[in-house]
């Protein structure tokens, strides 16, 4: 059997005054002195980490199923399985790093890629996390496993745990959530309990039941979350020939993933990876942006929850972000920024996205939409070489594009069999509309010819 690299791995509170350690077996998610959050550390030896980078590029044409997984072929630097039977793997990760031109246009730089995280198997960024996630749930043993989640996280634990033989059970909040990722997570068997409340109503809900019943926790709070989606920072690499790209632009929700692109990207650059981080930042929706708004106070006290969070791009709608800690640290770290983009324009840089074929929730949306207003402000250089991060797929939430496409998107509606309430209308600045035409040879004849006498795949 696959022998499983092995490294002195242990529990680190990230508090600067306290910096308590913990055996990495044991069932924590937050420090039990300080109460402060988690980091999985390591003590690597040298020898095992020589010419690793070789080692990675070597997996890539292999048939071993951890080899073709885009997270366990990176396992030396995060091994703290301690046996290739913990393992959980529905080949995450290898996702597409692609040139999207008519985005970069439209933000105003002269190049522009995107890593595309939604082509996952359950179709987000949340599978690279998930696996070791679980792979440490089964390492203490745990027989059920919980989240709670605006939809990508329960989709992705929903069908870990149907992979695994474990109970999954989903606390999503009662109202907006997008039927796509609540149709996964029904599918893969797991219990999904609807509560009311928002996210963070459920998040303190979950966080409560983990600590008086045998729920194992697999939220972003959970270190070994984090441990696998910090190999997108390597895979992104990887594809880039391990050459650091100026900036990683990412959708800023509970923040688990600027905070894990951090950590994985300090590592490279610790152990001499890579010659220098690139800068991290961070977009949110005007009305869930939390972080940003500790930014604009200077920094003072603790993070200010938004009690009410609200945007269309539900991923992202969470307004008291149990990540902010790690966030910021990675963005100090890499002199990293944050901004908040509007419903609008989250809205209009989704359909430009779609213009260069590529098909994104609305949460990753917001990258693009960061970078034209970062560019106009002058807080992103044209030149630069920038890589956003699209966090999920356009299916997770296709009643968004449609109703943008037909001019029905709404900032509050009710819909039934039909649109009953609305309000906040937002401008389709780019629909592309279905057209009603008779069904004459001629009317089609004379429609297609006018569209070729168009120049293809116009731009914003």
């Amino acid at each position: 059997m696959e022998r499983f690299p092995r490294a002195s791995a242990y529990l680190k509170c990230i508090e600067p005054t306290c910096r308590a350690t913990y055996d990495a077996g044991e069932q924590l998610y937050a420090c039990e002195r300080c109460g402060g959050l988690l980091d999985v550390c390591y003590e690597w030896s040298p020898a095992a980490l020589h010419d690793i980078l070789a080692t990675f590029d070597a997996r890539r044409a292999s048939y071993h199923p951890y080899d073709q997984s885009g997270v366990w072929r990176f396992r030396e630097l995060f091994p703290f399985a301690t046996s290739p039977s913990q393992v959980v793997t529905l080949g995450e990760g290898n996702t597409p790093l692609w040139d999207a031109p008519r985005s970069a246009h439209y933000a105003g730089l002269k190049r522009l890629t995107v890593k595309h995280q939604g082509l996952n198997p359950t179709g987000s960024f949340k599978d690279n996390g998930m696996t070791t996630g679980i792979a440490q749930a089964r390492r203490l043993g745990a027989r059920a496993v919980a989240c709670a989640s605006t939809g990508n996280t329960s989709a992705s634990l929903a069908a870990y745990a149907a992979r695994a033989g474990m109970h999954g059970i989903v606390f999503i909040p009662g109202g907006r959530i997008a039927y796509g990722k609540l149709a996964q997570s029904l599918d893969y068997g797991a219990v999904t309990l609807q509560i009311e409340g928002n996210f963070d109503d459920a998040m303190r809900l979950v966080r409560d039941l983990a600590r008086t019943t045998p729920l194992y926790l697999l939220n972003s709070v959970n270190p070994f979350r984090l441990e696998g989606q910090k190999t997108i920072a390597f895979e992104l690499l990887q594809q880039r020939r391990w050459q650091v790209p100026d900036r990683v632009v990412v959708p800023g929700g509970n923040l688990g993933n600027v905070s894990a692109l951090g950590k994985g990207f300090k590592e490279l650059h610790d152990l001499g990876l890579i010659p220098r981080l690139p800068k991290l930042t961070v977009v949110q929706a005007e009305g869930a942006a939390p972080l940003v708004r500790w930014y604009a106070a200077h920094r003072v006290g603790n993070l200010l929850p938004v009690n009410r969070p609200k945007t269309l791009a539900t991923a992202i709608q969470i307004g008291n972000p149990v990540s902010w800690l790690k966030a910021v640290r990675a963005l100090d770290w890499t002199d990293g920024i944050c901004t908040t983009v509007s419903e609008q324009e989250i809205a209009d840089a989704k359909a430009i996205i779609g213009r260069d074929g590529i098909g994104c929730e609305p949460a990753s949306a917001a990258t693009v939409a960061g970078l034209r207003r970062l560019v106009s402000e002058g807080l992103v250089h044209p030149e630069e070489d920038v890589v956003a991060i699209l966090t999920g797929s356009a299916l997770k939430d296709p009643d968004f594009t449609v109703q943008y496409h037909t001019g029905q998107l709404f900032t509050d509606a009710e819909r039934e069999t039909h649109l009953a309430y609305a309000e906040g209308h937002l401008m389709s600045t780019f629909a592309n509309a279905p057209r009603q035409v008779p069904g004459k040879p001629d009317v089609l004849r004379q429609i297609i010819l006018d569209l070729l006498a168009e120049p293809s795949c116009p731009t914003a």
